[in-house]
C-alpha cells in the first residue's frame, strides 16, 4: 500500500458551525483540491481518486456534505443549496489557500454559487462533474424515488448493494461490501443510508425552480476562474445539448465526455475520469 493511499481524518466548520468531517491525503505542502461528492453520497465516494491525485502532487480533501456521513445534520432540516455553498466557502477560508474545487452533482451545483456569487471563495480552478445548470426531470426523478425507497432500511449490506445495482445496472456487480457499508448506519437490526431523511424533502422540487438555471449560469459567468465540465457520456442528467449550452454561455468553460460513464461517473469508470481531469489540474500546481 502505497503512502498516499490511507487517508487522514480532518475536521472543518461549516457555516453556522455545523461540523464537517473529511479525508485528506497527500502532503501538506502540496497544492490544495477539495473533491466534492454528490447528494446521497460520501467522502468515500472518492475512496479510489483521492489518493491517486495526491500521488501525482496534490493535497487532497474530501469532506462529507451536511446532512452526509459523518457530518452534521441541520438542525432544522434545512438544506437549501446556498446553505451547502456557504460551507464550502468556509471550509476553503478554514483551509487557508487558494484550492481547486472539483463538484459532482449536489457538490457541484454548491461550488459554482460558492465561487461565481457573493462572497466568492477564493479558488484557483472549478471542476463541475456531470452537472450544468439544468438537469434532465427524468433523471431527477429517478434520484428521488431512488432516495426515498427503502424508508424502513434493510435487512443486510448484501440487500443494499442489490438496490444500488438495480439502480445502476450498467455497473458490474461487486462482491465486496466494505465501500457499501461506508454508505449505511445501523441502528438496531437494521442498516439505513448515511443521509438525513429530510434532505430528499429539500431535493425534490429544487433541482430546478424557476429562475435557477439563470442563477447558476450567472454564477458560472461571474466565477473568475477556469472551468471544466466532465460530462458523463452516458449521463441521463446532463444531455449534450445542456452541456454544450452551458459552454457557449460561460466563455471560460470547457468541456470533455467521458464514455461509458453515467451520472456517478468516478465510481463508473474513475481512471477514465482521472485522466480526463490531468491534462486541466496540471496548470493549477
Amino acid at each position: 500500500m502505497t503512502a498516499h493511499a490511507l487517508p487522514r481524518p480532518r475536521r472543518f466548520v461549516g457555516h453556522g458551525g455545523i461540523r464537517l468531517a473529511a479525508d485528506e491525503w497527500g502532503e501538506a505542502s502540496s497544492p490544495p483540491l477539495v473533491l466534492l461528492h454528490a447528494g446521497g453520497q460520501t467522502r468515500h465516494a472518492w475512496r479510489r481518486t483521492g489518493p491517486q491525485l495526491a500521488a501525482l502532487g496534490w493535497r487532497v480533501i474530501a469532506p462529507d456534505l451536511r446532512g452526509h456521513g459523518s457530518s452534521e445534520w441541520s438542525a432544522d432540516g434545512d438544506y437549501d443549496l446556498g446553505l451547502f455553498a456557504d460551507d464550502i466557502r468556509a471550509l476553503v477560508t478554514e483551509l487557508g489557500d487558494r484550492p481547486v474545487l472539483v463538484g459532482a452533482s449536489l457538490g457541484g451545483l454548491s461550488s459554482l454559487l460558492a465561487a461565481g456569487e457573493p462572497p466568492g471563495a477564493a479558488i484557483r480552478a472549478l471542476v463541475l462533474v456531470d452537472v450544468a445548470h439544468r438537469p434532465d426531470p427524468g433523471g431527477v426523478r429517478r434520484v428521488v424515488e431512488f432516495m426515498r425507497r427503502q424508508p424502513d432500511g434493510f435487512a443486510s449490506v448484501e440487500e443494499a448493494a442489490a438496490a444500488v445495482s438495480t439502480h445502476l445496472p450498467h455497473r458490474p456487480r461487486r462482491d465486496d461490501f466494505e465501500g457499501m457499508r461506508n454508505n449505511l448506519r445501523r441502528r438496531g437490526d437494521r442498516w439505513f443510508w448515511h443521509w438525513d431523511p429530510r434532505l430528499v424533502d429539500s431535493f425534490e422540487g429544487r433541482m430546478d425552480p424557476p429562475g435557477m438555471a439563470e442563477r447558476l449560469l450567472n454564477a458560472a459567468c461571474q466565477a473568475d476562474v477556469p472551468i471544466l465540465l466532465v460530462r458523463g457520456g452516458i449521463s441521463d442528467l446532463v444531455h449534450d445539448d445542456i452541456a454544450q449550452e452551458f459552454c457557449d454561455r460561460v466563455s471560460h468553460a470547457r468541456r470533455v465526455d467521458v464514455a461509458d460513464a453515467g451520472h456517478l461517473m468516478v465510481g463508473d469508470r474513475n481512471e477514465h475520469f482521472i485522466d480526463a481531469i490531468v491534462p486541466f489540474l496540471e496548470g493549477f500546481k
